[in-house]
């Protein structure tokens, strides 16, 4: 029997990186996303087309999407884009998958982007209907899907009205988002389910944070929910500059250790992924490392001897 795929996105390179106090060089993000792809992710998001004033530390992403594009880099590589400008910018570095994000709170609408959620939804339909043209795939992400760190928790109806609206205006990915860690697993279990049961697994993911070292336990429950899609960052990095209280993404050290000993198939090498994680905090000096990291570095050194 075949094991079952979960597809991992590693999205160190730009949320894991955007919050960080070291700013890293151009090479040194290259260097990153090499070591993802040399460990297997099978999609990596590389960067985000976002104003650097805002966030220096994506200042020059269409330079990192040209590099790996000159030097015939085969895996997916994505990029966010806060806005019209954002996609212009990704469409000419010659992006071919974008993430847009929709904001299931108005509170966080206006501190990320100074949109309201209606004019983010507006936005981002245009952009849907360009990318069909333009032959970009575009991923829907749903900020604070579950709490939002100015208006307080989230109504699953609002949430699920804006995965129906998205899905059927053809995204081609709908994520959720748990943009500050904020919650649990029946949470997760539920509103999954729930999204599951109205619309198929194949177009879902989420992305979750550890802030409060729920992170595996809620990607669990949306495994259980069917969902077979997830964000996760490179040794513990993350966090968003406009969420106060947005910690880092679950660890992809600690979801393709907790996966792969479940059954699935992640596509993953955990040793060249350890060093990725080992790179990541060398680079950084903060990535914290998966909360598996020194068990699996035991794990891995026995198996090698």
């Amino acid at each position: 029997m075949t094991p079952e795929q979960i597809i991992i996105t590693d999205v160190g390179p730009r949320d894991g990186l955007q919050n960080q106090p070291k700013v890293l060089r151009l090479e040194q993000r290259i260097a990153l996303i090499e070591a993802l792809s040399a460990a297997g992710l099978p999609q990596i998001e590389a960067g985000s087309f976002v104003s650097p004033k805002a966030v220096p530390a994506m200042a020059g992403t269409d330079q990192v999407f040209g590099s790996l594009q000159s030097t015939g880099f085969k895996t997916s590589t994505i990029a966010l884009i806060p806005n019209m400008k954002g996609y212009q910018l990704a469409r000419g570095a010659g992006v071919k998958t974008v993430t847009m994000v929709l904001y299931a709170s108005d509170g966080m609408a206006q501190k990320n982007v100074a949109m309201s959620m209606a004019e983010a939804e507006e936005v981002t339909l245009e952009i849907l209907r360009l990318a069909k043209q333009d032959g970009i795939e575009v991923i829907a992400t749903i900020a604070v899907a579950f709490e939002c760190p100015f208006d307080g928790p989230t109504d699953p109806a609002v949430v699920e009205t804006i995965a129906a609206k998205f899905l059927a205006a053809g995204a081609d990915q709908l994520v959720l988002a748990d943009t500050i860690g904020a919650a649990h697993p029946q949470q997760v279990r539920e509103l999954t389910a729930a999204l599951v049961a109205n619309h198929g697994a194949e177009r879902l993911g989420c992305h979750f944070h550890d802030t409060r070292a729920m992170g595996l336990a809620n990607v669990y429950a949306a495994v259980e929910s069917g969902i077979r899609r997830f964000d996760s960052s490179i040794a513990g990095l993350g966090g968003c500059p406009f969420a106060p209280g947005a910690s880092g993404n679950v660890a992809t050290d600690d979801i393709v250790m907790m996966l792969q000993q479940m059954g699935f198939e992640t596509g993953v090498d955990l040793d060249k992924l350890m060093q990725a994680s080992d790179l990541a905090q060398v680079l950084t000096g903060t990535a914290p490392g998966g909360r598996s990291k020194a068990w699996l570095q035991g794990y891995l050194a026995k198996q090698a001897s």
